[in-house]
């Protein structure tokens, strides 16, 4: 019987809701196909930071360095510790364990509504690659002449060739296997803004065409990233692969979860493809410390990423029948969390996608 051990990160606000019901399909998904996993569970966060005067201990990596996934909930409660300081629990463990892709599928299932009127079943199905550890997100800069009114702060984007090259060849690979399903077109849009960052994004642009090269059996496309907003909401259908820098790719998303119905049934998983470090896999929302406790948070959001967790670690079968039940659930539309005009609560969604999962076959 295949063993694996999980590392849970609960987090902030609704992270506790959330992260029940992942380890609640992913729990019946060993039962299901016959596999034992085990988990151990973090209570790092911003009361851990109350506590002890930091999101988490200095032996984070190394304590984490053994699972073959981790599942992270949500991070962040400003009320007691500033965004820019709790943000540093997910970016060390991203950077430190050398995630650099980071995917976010952007797929609006029947029996969803979306806020967005051209956004259909049929629209939207396609993934944004983002480059997770350096660009804009590089962390480097600093305050000067604070407290004057000299003052200016300087924030360096850093963009290495490896860096580009190496999510990019994720993406074409990604466009090349869905290509290959004969769902897919086959195509790789760049997202960019080389028109007003005339050096970032020349060497980026730059990068994208010689990765391209090396595929000439995926098609090219360039969208500045004001364009494909504008085309995100236009056009969905148009789209296969994006792939993005840190920023654009962060920014982007959010259009895309309001494409698929919402910030609730958004999932990301952020990769480090050789397996070198685990990867880690969240949902993309926020941690809502509003409703935490009120057992009234979309948790489909989390159950994807449950999802993407277990096709990363082999567990495909698992994975795809998870998938077709929380289509059916959606589909049928008996069961829904308020964000979905209903009044179920998020144990009740988990419990029915639960329970379909396990009567399928």
């Amino acid at each position: 019987m295949k063993h694996y051990d999980f590392a849970n990160i609960p987090g902030d606000g609704v992270g506790q809701e959330i992260a029940r019901e992942a380890v609640k399909v992913m729990d019946a998904a060993a039962t299901k196909f016959g596999f034992k996993i085990s988990y151990e569970n973090f209570d790092w966060g911003c009361d851990y930071f109350l506590k002890h005067g930091e999101m988490n201990p200095s032996n984070m990596l190394e304590t984490l360095k053994g699972s073959d996934a981790i599942f992270l909930g949500c991070i962040g409660d400003a009320s007691k510790v500033p965004d820019h300081v709790s943000l540093g629990l997910l970016l060390g463990i991203r950077k430190g364990f050398d995630q650099y892709v980071n995917l976010r599928p952007i797929q609006l299932y029947p029996g969803v509504h979306s806020p967005i009127s051209t956004a259909t079943p049929e629209s939207v199905d396609f993934i944004v690659v983002r480059e997770n550890t350096e660009g804009e997100y590089s962390s480097m800069g600093g305050f000067f002449k604070k407290g004057t009114p000299d003052a200016f702060a300087i924030q360096n984007a850093i963009f290495t060739h490896k860096g580009c090259d190496r999510v990019m060849r994720y993406a074409f690979e990604l466009a090349t296997q869905r290509k290959a399903s004969g769902n897919y077109p086959g195509q790789v849009t760049n997202c960019s803004k080389a028109n007003a960052l005339n050096y970032s994004m020349v060497f980026w642009d730059s990068v994208y065409a010689e990765v391209a090269a090396d595929y000439p059996d995926i098609k090219r496309d360039h969208a500045l990233v004001d364009a494909i907003c504008m085309w995100f909401v236009k056009n969905p259908n148009f789209f296969d692969v994006v792939v993005a820098s840190n920023l654009f790719g962060d920014i982007i998303t959010d259009l895309g979860a309001m494409l698929q119905g919402g910030m609730g049934f958004a999932a990301g998983g952020n990769i480090n493809p050789e397996r070198d470090y685990p990867s880690m896999f969240e949902p993309i929302h926020g941690s809502a410390p509003k409703y935490a406790g009120k057992n009234v948070i979309n948790p489909v959001a989390s159950i994807e990423t449950a999802r993407m967790m277990l096709d990363h670690v082999g567990e495909h079968d698992a994975a795809n029948h998870l998938q077709k039940a929380v289509k059916s659930v959606l589909a049928a539309g008996q069961v829904k969390t308020r964000d979905m005009g209903g009044s179920a609560t998020t144990s009740e969604i988990g419990d029915a996608i639960t329970a379909e999962f396990l009567a399928s076959k």
